[in-house]
């Protein structure tokens, strides 16, 4: 930690039920509408080598926690969200060029999709309306499937191809998809190697702000403000306040990100949404939040 920065604690958010946590997490996140949801299963499903297995999801929101669960999953280390109808998509980060590895299953369990949405998935975030946002990092962009080469993509929950980022549309070359923000019907993005500040909007259209702050790999933008999480080294814990601008970032302040207790945060995941970063650290069965449109 840098002790020179003030330090912002983070607020608790969501704890998986004591009675799951027996069960091996493949993976959790935050959905569009602030639930929490746990993808669990029996044991590692990369011990079952190729084999599919089963899954329960358990979601935390509002009221009691709820069970879906999900049946046959293939990805041995993937990322997943739910969906507004009740279902989910799990998608294996890697994959070859003709595999197709993002499944999306109802709001019963059921497999109802299987298609492509390219090789190196770094985020995978649904949007209020359903559709898919997919950033991806340097081996699936300099990698050989195509899909995969803008860097930033739009997909609908039934595979269709509605968007890709292109440089021409105003920022730099997306070589690693670091940062990802999903709210509403629009997205913020911060890419290596110029970490342009991308809005895109819900028709598509890319605003890119220049920005200063290098190596952030968490974003959260309310009312004009945008804050930056983490960077490279030293800066593992930092926060950067900004102001937008139409065409730039113009920094105010830094300070550090640290637990509720006020600790130090280790490694964790990240998932970023409108004016909320959520963090969540090893063993990963609680999420905490860091809320911008309170302060």
């Amino acid at each position: 930690m840098t002790p020179d920065r003030p330090a912002t604690p983070l607020a608790a958010f969501a704890r998986l039920p004591r009675p799951y946590r027996d069960r091996h997490i493949v993976r959790s996140t935050v959905d569009a509408f602030g639930r929490a949801h746990w993808l669990l299963t029996d044991g590692p499903p990369e011990s079952r080598g190729k084999e599919p297995y089963d899954t329960v999801v358990v979601t935390v929101g509002d009221g009691r926690p709820q069970e879906t669960h999900l049946s046959p999953v293939q990805g041995k280390f993937p990322r997943f969200d739910a969906l507004p109808d009740g279902g989910f998509v799990v998608a294996e980060t890697r994959s070859g060029v003709h595999e197709e590895h993002a499944q999306v299953f109802d709001a019963l369990g059921r497999l109802s999709w299987t298609f492509r949405v390219g090789d190196g998935i770094e985020h995978l975030l649904a949007d209020e309306a359903g559709d898919l946002w997919v950033g991806y990092f340097d081996e699936g962009v300099y990698g050989d499937d195509e899909l995969s080469w803008p860097g930033l993509r739009r997909w609908s929950h039934t595979g269709e191809p509605l968007w890709a980022y292109h440089p021409e549309d105003g920022g730099g070359t997306i070589s690693d998809c670091y940062a990802l923000n999903v709210s509403g019907r629009s997205a913020w993005a911060c890419a290596y190697t110029d970490f342009s500040l991308l809005e895109i909007g819900p028709d598509r259209g890319v605003r890119p702000h220049a920005n200063q702050v290098r190596g952030a790999n968490g974003l959260a933008v309310h009312d004009g403000r945008v804050t930056f999480f983490g960077g490279y080294v030293n800066d593992h814990d930092r926060l950067v306040i900004g102001e937008l601008t139409d065409t730039g970032v113009t920094a105010v302040a830094e300070r550090r990100l640290v637990r509720p207790d006020g600790t130090g945060l280790g490694p964790r995941r990240l998932v970023c949404r409108g004016p909320r970063i959520y963090v969540q650290e090893d063993p990963f069965t609680e999420w905490t939040v860091l809320d911008i449109s309170t302060r």
